[in-house]
């Protein structure tokens, strides 16, 4: 009977549920590799490993539990079973005692990577969503946006078509600092989305984008205006405090505050001070004092580069833009629009989005620019150009 018990030999219908529940990839976390192709030639083979939580002997690397000690009937069974690649395996069994890799850790591990399973293959097929990236150089700093982040931010209201990104990026060497940066940006923007994205919209299967991105705020206005209110995009926002994609609760007591010229005889300004505060001065230093500024800012508490938390505040943010420009369009007779913006990631691509090509005005974006320390005017969207 205890030769039997001792058995490695895995039932096989143990084993096909521990496929299923798996889905065929290695549930140590952070690895996800596939275990039923080859990585480098993608033929069809099984490079999975069967691993036992508790070792398979009472001396083996994390020993036995209490119940395994009693019952050892239950060594092989689905509970006590990972699914992982050579490597993970070999990782894991090299830790004798359990002190980094411990049993505990490796019920966790197992447990969440099925649930996920479960949760993502629950999904209705409607909510699959191309997700797209699009990163651009902002100063000195370089952009790059973590994959494995954004597909948890999309659960469970959302999930990607597969596992590759649409990424619209590029990888100039030009500073922000230098308009042969935002000739070059816009310009290769225009062109990705054409080959990458339009295609998908045509083909509908699905025409719904999930969209993540860390540029300056021009071209990720630029990005907006491509997309336009008609497609149906989920605009994300980098959250720093705590470090997640993932929408937070809503703040009490937010909203927006819009305060109006006291005319409407000169050329119109619209200032968004929203991550931080735009001075007149500094607009002025650009334009000079012969225009009408219109502000949109949020009150003192949440005049900082991390207010836009919860989902909701971007659908009231869209909302009030679209009520905003209406109002400019009517008061200045669709006089070009010059746009000083301070405002989160997210706000900038859906401050795109709700733009009219039709009937608004050309829009003449700034930057501020550190070089020559002031707003500097970048891409201009409308009238003449490709809007």
């Amino acid at each position: 009977m205890a030769e039997k018990v001792l058995n490695r030999n895995i039932n096989p219908s143990v084993e096909k549920e521990l496929w299923a529940k798996s889905a065929g990839r290695c549930q140590f976390d952070g690895c996800n590799r596939v275990l039923y192709k080859s990585p480098v030639t993608q033929e069809k083979v099984n490079i999975s490993e069967k691993a036992h939580i508790y070792s398979f002997s009472e001396d083996g690397p994390r020993g036995w539990s209490d119940e395994l000690a009693s019952d050892q009937a239950l060594i092989n069974n689905i509970s006590n079973l990972m699914l992982l690649c050579h490597d993970c395996h070999k990782k894991i069994d090299k830790d004798i005692d359990g002190t980094i890799y411990s049993a505990e850790l490796l019920k966790q591990w197992k447990y969440e990577h099925e649930y996920r399973v479960y949760i993502t293959s629950s999904i209705s097929i409607d909510k699959r969503s191309h997700v797209v990236l699009y990163c651009a150089n902002i100063g000195e700093q370089n952009s790059t946006i973590n994959t494995k982040e954004v597909f948890a931010a999309m659960f469970p209201e959302k999930y990607p078509v597969n596992e590759l990104p649409l990424d619209l990026s590029t990888k100039l060497s030009f500073k922000d600092d230098d308009m042969i940066f935002w000739q070059a940006e816009s310009q290769n923007l225009e062109q990705s989305f054409k080959e990458v994205i339009l295609p998908k919209i045509k083909d509908n299967n699905p025409a719904d984008f999930s969209v993540f991105a860390f540029a300056p705020m021009p071209l990720l206005i630029k990005l907006g205006t491509l997309f336009t209110d008609k497609i149906s995009v989920d605009t994300y926002q980098p959250i720093r405090e705590p470090k997640t994609w993932c929408w937070q609760e809503d703040p009490e007591d937010f909203e927006f505050l819009i305060s109006e010229p006291s005319n409407y005889s000169k050329e119109p300004v619209l200032v968004l001070s929203l991550s931080g505060k735009i001075s007149e001065d500094r607009v002025y230093e650009v334009t000079g004092e012969n225009v009408n500024i219109w502000e949109v800012t949020v009150s003192e508490k949440f005049l900082h580069n991390d207010f836009i938390k919860a989902k909701s505040q971007l659908s009231l943010f869209r909302k009030e833009m679209r009520k905003l420009m209406v109002k400019i369009n009517e008061k200045h007779s669709n006089k070009p629009l010059k746009i000083f913006p301070a405002m989160p990631i997210s706000c900038s691509v859906e401050f795109g989005r709700i733009r009219m090509p039709k009937s608004d005005m050309q829009w003449i974006i700034y930057d501020q620019n550190n070089k020559h320390n002031k707003f500097m005017e970048t891409i201009v969207i409308g009238a003449d150009t490709n809007d």
